[in-house]
């Protein structure tokens, strides 16, 4: 009875030592502990071995203590963290970690930071062997799921004791923010091709202009290249030198997206929801309408507005764009045109390239979207992008093959069901185009190079 309450005062012991000072048993623990169990069942068959039993008990009770004694202490250990407060969607976003050890000790760590859990490391925990007064850094990436902002507190720590009998687990406070935006990096990667003319890597391409600019920009000195038409006959009497007229690209035209965050955007496609595609492909057109002089605004909406960035230009709208959308996510609710195209209409009177992106499932959002399309239609030119359901296009591939390529009478049944769902939406698509609706109808991840496509083929034919 007296060794069954010593057993339970230890086993309390360690409870609390677990709840105050987060010690616990270590690796080696396990097998050390097994000595005396082993004891007590020698014990139990001869009595004579229980004054060996206690001073095993003893010893390993001094031992214990004695390692614990060795264990760190927080104050022992500092920790920094430096890192970039934007990351991009999806892409890896580095990390580095200045751990320091100022006592005079050796010490084993595993350390592992503080981290959400859309937001994926690598690697996720370290190891290493830090010297007394020295400092390590160490390295990783994360990356994010999801868009948003997240925040860190803290880095943790975990330490073996000299003879690995206990372990220790510290939390140094290191807070921080991470702000995760849409892929911005595509950004960087436009403006680099654009500067040396190889923007057909990205998949745009260059669109013949039809008829001339209108818009008159500057006089100039005549070169052997103009055209004769441009000669202003006034100012090249005035100045006794050949004077031509230079037009560029009409500008301060509006471009307004209108973003569906409803239950059609929940979604996902190459890892991410039809939303975050979407954003990617927004922000990239807004870069590059920013760039040609346009102005630009964005309404997020779902069974109510989430949010409206009124259409301005210049690069500090581009911040603006950035802020609205990050932390805006797909909800499981019916999506309200009405409200969204009314807003519309109050706040946005002057003629604009609307851009909805949306996706259609069903009858009944097809007709009540149409309406809408058509009525906005009279006063502004309205582009629909559509986003592809990668699963409802799977099941046509072996039809679009090969026929005979089914494997069973489901896969043949499931491919006729898509068939009829995809000749439906093509037909709410010469619905749109016979009302003078633009359309892009595109899977998500190959959103962005059509769409910035379009927008430039509105540009070169004038039809904004």
């Amino acid at each position: 009875m007296i060794y069954l309450a010593v057993i339970a005062a230890v086993a309390g012991g360690l409870i609390v030592l677990g709840a105050l000072w987060r010690v616990f048993p270590g690796p080696v623990m396990v097998p050390v502990a097994l000595v005396p169990v082993g004891l007590g069942a020698v014990v139990a068959f001869w009595p004579q071995w229980q004054p060996v039993l206690w001073a095993v008990d003893g010893a390993l009770v001094v031992l214990a203590l004695l390692d614990l004694s060795s264990l760190p202490r927080t104050s022992h250990f500092r920790a920094r963290r430096l890192m970039q407060r934007v990351a991009s969607l999806a892409k890896p976003h580095p990390v580095q970690l200045e751990l320091e050890n100022a006592s005079g000790r050796t010490y084993t760590l595993f350390v592992r930071d503080d981290s959400h859990p859309q937001l994926q490391s690598q690697p996720e925990q370290f190891s290493l062997v830090l010297p007394g007064r020295s400092r390590a850094v160490l390295r990783y990436r994360l990356r994010a799921r999801r868009r948003g902002a997240f925040e860190f507190q803290w880095v943790y720590l975990r330490l073996p004791s000299r003879w690995h009998l206990w372990q220790r687990f510290l939390a140094l406070p290191v807070p921080g923010t991470l702000h995760v935006y849409p892929d911005m990096k595509q950004l960087d990667q436009y403006a680099l091709l654009a500067r040396t003319n190889r923007l057909a890597l990205l998949g745009l391409r260059r669109t013949r202009r039809v008829g001339q600019d209108n818009e008159f920009e500057r006089l100039r000195d005549y070169t052997p290249d103009d055209n004769y038409r441009h000669i202003d006959w006034r100012a090249t009497a005035r100045r006794r030198k050949l004077t031509v007229k230079e037009f560029q690209t009409n500008q301060s035209q509006t471009v307004i997206f209108l973003v569906d965050c409803g239950r059609m955007m929940v979604n996902r496609s190459s890892g991410l929801s039809l939303l975050d595609h979407a954003f990617n492909a927004v922000l990239m057109l807004s870069y590059v309408a920013l760039e040609h002089g346009d102005r630009v605004g964005l309404m997020c909406f779902s069974d109510r507005i989430h949010s409206f960035v009124p259409p301005e230009g210049g690069q500090r709208q581009m911040n603006r764009l950035i802020h609205a959308c990050f932390d805006r996510f797909p909800q499981l609710v019916e999506s309200r045109y009405d409200e969204a195209f009314l807003y519309l209409q109050t706040h946005c009177r002057k003629r604009a390239l609307v851009v909805l992106l949306t996706n259609l499932i069903d009858e009944l959002n097809a007709q009540m979207l149409t309406d809408h399309l058509r009525a906005v239609a009279r006063r502004h030119l309205p582009l629909a992008v559509l986003l592809r359901d990668p699963r409802l296009f799977e099941p046509l591939q072996p039809l679009e093959q090969s026929p005979g390529r089914f494997r069973s009478s489901v896969e043949f049944y499931r491919a006729a069901a898509a068939a009829e769902v995809v000749l439906w939406r093509h037909q709410v698509l010469a619905t749109w185009h016979a009302h003078g609706v633009l359309y892009l109808d595109v899977f998500p991840d190959q959103l962005t190079a059509p769409l910035v496509n379009r927008y430039l083929e509105i540009k070169a034919r004038h039809l904004l």
